[in-house]
């Protein structure tokens, strides 16, 4: 449970330092960050592994640079969904997929850490 926890939060600081760096991207409180790392969750899980098997043949056509559009669709999906969590067009969403990867992988590593010492 505490792990499941660890990774909301995480995901919910990560929306907020994205939010930081992309134009175009915004989150007016922690509150709506914490919704919107819940709802990315559900869209990660339900909707983008429906996007990914539509759109495999193009997927495979563009040796898998398509998955940033459906990255991009996922997180715009997400904005919709969320009040509080702005992204205004696909270009900001397709930015904010990319950096939100990065910065996830780090803040993860984080609090990983911050969870284990010992490692």
């Amino acid at each position: 449970m505490l792990q499941f926890l660890l990774t909301w939060l995480a995901t919910a600081v990560s929306l907020i330092i994205t939010a930081f760096f992309v134009p175009g991207f915004a989150i007016v409180s922690f509150s709506s960050a914490i919704l919107g790392a819940a709802i990315l969750g559900l869209v990660n899980a339900i909707v983008k592994p429906i996007l990914v098997i539509f759109t495999l043949p193009l997927t495979i056509l563009t040796f898998g640079l398509f998955l940033l559009v459906v990255n991009a669709i996922s997180l715009g999906l997400v904005s919709y969904l969320t009040p509080g969590l702005l992204v205004s067009g696909f270009f900001p969403a397709l930015l904010g997929s990319i950096v939100l990867t990065v910065v996830s992988g780090f803040v993860d590593r984080i609090f990983l850490a911050i969870e284990s010492p010992n490692n």
